[in-house]
């Protein structure tokens, strides 16, 4: 970011000086004509443009930064006036100088084709003042307005500054939720095993350890590959797994080949803890469905279970679902959508998500 501005500001000083040049060089191309030798010329042109920079940038880079910026438009405007006005006598001050000078210095020019009546090598007088005045008057207003679009880029960047750091955040803050969330649920499901099969509770703390090994390094790196994100899914599957019961109908499907893509760490779990939060039941047959697929441009994920009678409503109530509704909208804006439907005995997630912009990754 530091290498940016400071190019972006070398590139606005050449932008600069390649426009003073032209303004310096155009004036004696076209107004100097069979004059073209004439050094007092010459310097009656560079004394009026050194008086336009003057006017510019003392303008640019005291009067609206230190006066207008600040709402002292009042004070801003006669300080611009009086230095106009100022600048104004100055030019031409130094042209009368000039003027005299040179008819010290009588320098003899080349005939021309237009006779030797040109041969009169004094400057010509200086453009009327209020010309002249007109003119600064103009360069000022162009050095306030390209000040202003510059101030207000500034500002712009500044609030996209502010909101990348609120997202980040933001962000932070969601992430650091999932964790305690997803382990506590966790728990609570291996609490429950140890009561069943002890065995089974076992390797269950073995697989908990290598999903937290997971939440604790690899998820806080930034984002992750899509692959690593499956592997974590697929893990915590035969974690649930194992505390299932044959009323329960546990259907999965990931894919096996796709491109790999690198997508915020944590974000599809929520729904496949609520599935197993809420859809199943130790009495009444009860099912879960869990289905990922992935093309060149979208990611659909798809998740629905059964809902027992004690789920009612409270399937809203956790933090896991709101958690991932927040960032999708902060890191997916306006490129993903998500349909959750509940209806009496069954709740289904539908959700997709536009990768086509996100970083791919050869390596699987």
């Amino acid at each position: 970011m530091k290498s940016f501005l400071q190019v972006d500001k070398k590139l606005k000083i050449l932008l600069h000086l390649v426009a003073w040049t032209i303004l310096f060089i155009l004036p004696a191309y076209f107004l100097m004509g069979n004059l073209a030798h004439n050094f007092w010329f010459s310097l009656h042109i560079g004394i009026q443009t050194f008086g336009y920079v003057l006017i510019f940038y003392l303008n640019y880079l005291l009067l609206v930064p230190k006066l207008f910026f600040i709402r002292k438009k009042g004070l801003y405007f006669l300080s611009a006036i009086v230095l106009i006005i100022g600048v104004t006598f100055m030019v031409e001050t130094a042209n009368e100088f000039i003027f005299s000078v040179s008819q010290k210095n009588q320098l003899p020019l080349k005939e021309t084709k237009r006779g030797p009546e040109n041969n009169d090598p004094r400057p010509p007088k200086s453009l009327p003042i209020y010309n002249y005045m007109l003119t600064s008057l103009l360069i000022s207003g162009l050095s306030l307005g390209l000040r202003f679009s510059e101030k207000l880029n500034e500002n712009e960047k500044e609030r996209k500054e502010a909101e990348k750091e609120k997202l980040n955040s933001e962000l932070a803050f969601l992430k650091n939720q999932i964790s305690p969330h997803f382990f506590f649920n966790t728990l609570n499901n291996i609490y429950s095993l140890i009561e069943i099969n002890t065995v089974d509770a076992q390797k269950a703390v073995l697989k908990l350890s290598k999903l937290m090994r997971y939440l604790l390094y690899e998820s806080e790196q930034g984002d992750s590959k899509l692959s690593s994100e499956i592997e974590f899914m697929k893990a915590y599957v035969d974690l649930m797994r194992l505390r299932l019961n044959e009323k329960v109908e546990l259907l999965v499907s990931f894919p096996d080949k796709f491109d790999d893509v690198l997508i915020p760490p944590l974000l599809l779990i929520p729904f496949i803890e609520n599935a197993f939060k809420y859809g199943i039941s130790y009495r009444d047959k009860s099912f879960i469905y869990i289905s990922l697929q992935v093309n060149d441009k979208e990611l659909v994920f798809f998740c629905s279970n059964s809902l027992n009678n004690n789920a009612g409503n409270e399937t809203h109530s956790g933090i896991g679902l709101e958690n991932v509704k927040k960032r999708l909208n902060l890191l997916f804006p306006e490129k993903h959508s998500i349909s959750i439907n509940q209806k009496e005995n069954s709740f289904d997630v539908l959700l997709k998500i536009d990768i086509s912009t996100k970083e791919k990754r050869c390596e699987q």
